[in-house]
């Protein structure tokens, strides 16, 4: 995957997040089906933004045997 893919996708995935927390701001406190929904979607979000954000961070630094030669 590209750098700029990965950064798209990242993008997409905090705008969902912080969507879906707005979205549940809104509810209330009040316990509902609607909020569990929610709640369970937001943390497939959270769990998709990490992992972007994990795999963006991995492809922009260098792997460790690439850093340069040391005397």
């Amino acid at each position: 995957m590209s750098i700029r893919y990965l950064a798209q996708e990242l993008y997409r995935s905090e705008r969902k997040v912080e969507q879906l927390e707005k979205d549940l701001a809104a509810l209330g406190t009040q316990p509902s089906t609607a909020r569990v929904k929610l709640e369970a979607d937001l943390l497939l979000a959270r769990k998709a933004r990490d992992h972007y954000k994990a795999l963006l961070e991995a492809k922009k630094s260098p792997p460790p045997w690439r850093t340069g030669f040391h005397s």
